[in-house]
């Protein structure tokens, strides 16, 4: 949090634009008492900006207008979107050039978007005509133009990103609230979209790059969220007036006031009792049921941002039905005028265009949950609502007295519609009883409430869960291809369990990974024929492409690292691979004086380097390993890393080789691991994995047994050992490093007290590698949260709260 802190603090020392505005902006507000409710009337029709002051000759209110926000929602509004803004622009576009497109995007937003509201007026539209005589004031005009022209400096993922931030927010406010502000921001912000592709214009950041199936999902996705947030947002604004506010009918009804519950009452207690529940709608509970669809929809763009076709079917399905029932709430009551027409067809544009985007884009949504999946959520679902019915039904017959009318089973199964749709359309349903006493309250209230939270819970479980099947038909194909082809020196590890397999077309080279979230980490770079491996780069990011998910190399080498580049992705050093040539190893002269020594401290206290595989080792022998390992762990408090650090299940596989350094007594002393890196289906070098000494045994005994390997694996004719890659550790450190670099640095230096990576690396140059680095490569640095959590997760499976605790007292102290 304090880093995060002095991030912030040192990103707007760098924005001295941003904060002076900042501080004029609250400053001038607070002289003029304009905090709370904005400008006073005489103030505002000085300085706002709208077709009655420019029509009186106020030329000056576009400028004005940007120094005044509405109200202190405006005000806290525009503050954070300032600062989200503005330093950025400051770093990218320079300070002037971003006071420049401020206020020119100012100038030009209002008065194109006035000129807009104008044409709409005398065209005979009523939307525009209701906003006709309204006046604006704030500088969120500017900043939309200003947020246009900044994408265009950022890379080609957050320029689409933030481009369609900069479209949707200002278009969803101005299709349901129609405030004259709405439409200059829009206005602002198209006019920067515009000036920015003209700034821009010849720069190579600027190529166009076609959309991939992942982007295509979040923008059918964002659609969908804007459709379901946009009603919800209107029905916030008592005065909304955008030609798509109608469309908020669907989740709210209109609120009675005194004079019409009096007047039902007035009528019979059935009607009385019908409009105090209209009025029980503006309650916390009835809000909650009145937004439960707006939850549906973006439950729902989850699943279609994750490409998954049933999300897709029941959006379809569900824009139908809206369009249905609205039809049914238009023209219920008989024929219609023909202003109740025009809103009709307004109304009727959101469904129709959302269910239109997403027929057009059906083929990007082809993923299937599994039948287990889909039954275990038919079966949820299915039993909440036969769960909320029998509650409603059952417990409101044995209260049937506090119903109006008295409420019989009839009567109780015709209001169930009633407990599960929004509150909007209970005009449609055929009469039922309506509560009146507290349990009958209690069941009218919370068994719709109840079963839409258990629904919404269980499909997004559904969607969220990674539809991944352990695959052996695959492990074992896999390893065959490793074995005849190799890989790189951690290629073995891709045989470990918890990874799946991706293969090429031709079946030649595979990328073995995991899906943690929505981000697919690899297990190391690809593997098989070597001609293939480039290639297959492209084809598992297509791949990952194709689920909706992220696809993130972990732990590769710099031909894979290439591969990426060319793709357009980031990278950064991740650890620190530690290679020793062996056909001329000879521990000769005084760099290998610490090895020489502890070959001959072992000799003298009869320790000696047994060969063995785990299952064909004595039981004596794998009790003392697994004693050893528990040991250590126990030492730390915390469980073993996984992924790409073995433990002893990974040190059961025939064919790693365990080298064991036993005394006379035949008391394990120290123990290493070594995985073959194959070539045309023999070893032709060996990684270290596993290394663990005993606590109270021979002090040298890890550089004992490495040096033994070594020597043997040389006499056998294996041309390299390596020593692994020490994570979070570098050799290098001339070279400047980037922010995230610097980061990654200072999580290595947190860590060193647990997991000691940098002495680990410090303990390996005693045997004079070569240091080759392995790097993480990514598409999109906006991923990189998730990829963070997705590699912590990796490692550290099985954390539990208590051992997390244990982890940031450490780091702490």
């Amino acid at each position: 949090m304090r880093r995060a802190a002095r991030v912030l603090g040192d990103q707007l020392r760098s924005a001295p634009l941003t904060l002076s505005l900042l501080a004029g902006l609250w400053a001038l507000g607070a002289a003029t008492g304009s905090l709370s409710g904005g400008p006073s009337a005489r103030l505002l029709a000085r300085t706002g900006v709208g077709l009655p002051t420019l029509g009186e000759g106020h030329w000056w209110t576009p400028l004005t207008s940007l120094l005044w926000c509405s109200g202190i929602g405006a005000y806290v509004f525009t503050s954070l979107l300032l600062l989200l803004v503005g330093p950025a622009a400051e770093r990218r576009l320079g300070r002037l050039r971003t006071l420049a497109v401020l206020v020119g995007g100012q100038v030009a937003g209002t008065l194109l978007g006035t000129a807009l509201v104008q044409a709409g007026s005398l065209a005979g539209e009523q939307w525009t005509a209701s906003v006709a005589d309204q006046t604006s004031v704030g500088p969120g005009v500017g900043l939309f133009a200003l947020a246009g022209v900044l994408g265009y400096r950022l890379t080609v993922l957050w320029r689409r990103r933030l481009h369609l931030l900069v479209l949707l927010v200002p278009l969803v406010m101005t299709l349901y609230v129609g405030h004259l502000q709405s439409v200059q921001r829009c206005a602002a912000a198209l006019l920067g979209l515009a000036a920015g592709a003209l700034l821009s214009r010849g720069r190579p950041y600027l190529r166009s790059h076609r959309s991939s199936h992942s982007e295509t999902r979040v923008l059918v996705a964002l659609c969908l969220v804007a459709a379901a947030c946009g009603p919800l947002i209107a029905s916030l604004y008592d005065n909304a007036s955008g030609p798509f506010n109608t469309f908020s009918e669907l989740y709210f009804s209109h609120r009675l006031s005194p004079e019409d519950v009096a007047d039902f009452c007035a009528v019979s207690a059935h009607d009385c009792a019908r409009a105090h529940a209209v009025e029980r709608i503006f309650d916390t509970p009835g809000r909650l049921m009145a937004a439960l669809f707006p939850a549906l929809l973006l439950v729902l763009a989850e699943g279609l941002r994750r490409g998954l076709r049933c999300a897709w079917r029941i959006s379809v399905a569900t824009e139908l039905l809206w369009t249905a029932l609205l039809t049914r709430l238009y023209f219920e009551a008989g024929p219609v005028s023909g202003d109740v027409s025009q809103y009709f067809v307004e109304a009727m544009l959101l469904p129709l265009l959302t269910t239109g985007l997403l027929l057009a884009t059906r083929q990007r949504f082809r993923l299937r949950l599994s039948g287990r999946a889909v039954r275990r959520l038919a079966l949820v679902v299915g039993g909440a609502a036969l769960a909320a019915s029998a509650a409603y039904v059952g417990l409101g017959r044995l209260a049937a007295g506090q119903f109006e009318p008295g409420a019989g089973v009839r009567g109780l199964v015709n209001g169930l519609p009633a407990q599960f749709l929004p509150p909007a359309y209970n005009d449609l349903l055929p009469d039922y009883p309506i509560a009146v006493g507290p349990v009958a309250l209690f069941l009218e209230t919370y068994c719709g409430l109840a079963f839409w939270v258990v629904a919404l819970g269980a499909l997004l479980s559904a969607f969220r869960r990674p539809m991944l099947h352990a695959d052996a038909a695959a492990a074992a194909r896999a390893r065959a291809l490793l074995t005849a082809h190799g890989g790189a020196t951690l290629s073995f590890i891709t045989t470990w369990d918890g990874n799946h397999y991706w293969f090429d077309e031709q079946g030649r080279a595979a990328v073995a990974y995991r899906v943690v979230g929505t981000v697919a980490l690899t297990t190391g770079d690809p593997f098989g024929a070597p001609e293939d491996r480039a290639r297959a780069v492209a084809g598992f990011a297509r791949y990952c492409d194709a689920r909706g998910w992220t696809p993130c190399f972990y732990s590769v080498g710099a031909e894979t690292r290439a591969s990426t580049a060319q793709l357009g992705w980031r990278s950064v050093q991740v650890a620190e691979d530690t290679v020793v040539p062996l056909p001329e190893l000879a521990f000769t002269g005084r760099k290998w004086q610490d090895i020489r020594t502890a070959l001959n401290k072992a000799g003298k206290q009869g320790i000696t380097a047994e060969w063995w595989t785990y299952h064909e080792a004595p039981l004596a022998l794998r009790e003392q390993i697994r004693a050893i390992s528990e040991e250590w762990v126990s030492e730390k408090g915390l469980p073993e890393m996984g992924f790409t650090l073995g433990g002893l299940e990974e040190l059961d596989d025939p064919d790693v080789r365990v080298l064991v350094a036993v005394d006379a007594d035949r008391v394990v002393h120290g123990l290493t691991s070594w995985m073959p890196v194959y070539e045309d289906g023999v070893p032709v070098g060996w990684t270290l994995d596993f290394m663990r000494r005993r606590s109270d045994g021979f002090r040298g005994v890890n550089e004992f047994l490495i040096a033994s390997a070594a020597l043997g694996f040389k006499g056998e004719g294996a041309r390299f050992l390596s020593l692994s890659g020490a994570p979070l550790a570098r050799a290098r450190q001339d070279e400047e490093p980037t922010g995230l670099q610097r980061t990654l640095d200072w999580m290595g230096r947190a860590l060193e007290p647990v997991y000691g990576f940098r002495s680990l690396l410090a303990f390996k140059a005693k045997f004079q590698p070569e240091y080759r680095p392995m790097y993480m490569a990514y598409p999109d640095p906006a991923a990189l949260p998730g990829i963070t959590r997705a590699i912590g997760k990796a490692y550290l499976p099985h954390l539990t709260p208590a051992q997390g605790v244990r982890l940031m007292r450490k780091l702490s102290g």
